[in-house]
C-alpha cells in the first residue's frame, strides 16, 4: 500500500493518475530546491511528471533540468507517496503517484528552463519546513533523522 499524505479525496470527485519523479539532491550542507511561483507561490523537491512512454529516472533528469538547470547522477528510489490535489494549470483533479530518488547533483549547466521556476539551495532542516507538501517534507525529514542514507 502507498502512504497518502494531504487532503483526503472528495467523494464523487474523479481524479486521473499523474505519475511524477521527484528528487532529493543533496550537496554538502545544502539540499536544492525550486520555487514555483504559479499558481501558487511554492518551495518544491525538483521533478514532475512522467510523460507517455518515458522511464521514471528519465522523466527525473529532464524535471530536474528544467526546473533546476543541473544535471543529476546516481539517481536512487527511496519510496513512493500518493496525494490528491487539483492542479490549477492543467484544470485536472489529480491523484499524484509521487517516486521520490535521492540523487547527486552534479553541475548546474544554465539557469531553469522551465517558466516561473527559480532553483535555490537550502539547508535540509529549513527546507523540511518549507516544503509545499507534506510527502515532500516527510522524506527530507527521514533523510534527516538518518533514515535514508546519501
Amino acid at each position: 500500500m502507498i502512504r497518502r499524505f494531504g487532503e483526503t479525496p472528495r467523494t464523487g470527485q474523479s481524479y486521473k493518475r499523474r505519475p511524477g519523479a521527484y528528487a532529493i539532491l543533496l550537496r554538502g550542507a545544502h539540499l536544492l530546491l525550486t520555487h514555483q511561483a504559479d499558481p501558487l507561490p511554492e518551495f518544491q523537491l525538483p521533478g514532475g511528471g512522467i510523460d507517455p512512454g518515458e522511464s521514471p529516472v528519465a522523466a527525473l533528469h529532464r524535471e530536474v533540468f528544467e526546473e533546476t538547470g543541473w544535471s543529476i547522477a546516481t539517481p536512487r528510489r527511496i519510496g513512493t507517496f500518493r496525494r490528491f490535489t487539483y492542479m490549477p494549470e492543467y484544470d485536472l483533479w489529480a491523484e499524484k503517484l509521487c517516486m521520490i530518488y535521492l540523487a547527486r547533483p552534479v553541475r548546474r549547466i544554465g539557469p531553469p528552463s522551465e517558466a516561473g521556476h527559480t532553483a535555490l539551495w537550502m539547508p535540509p532542516d529549513i527546507a523540511a519546513s518549507k516544503l509545499g507538501n507534506a510527502g515532500d517534507r516527510h522524506f527530507v525529514s527521514r533523510l534527516l533523522s538518518g533514515h535514508l542514507r546519501n
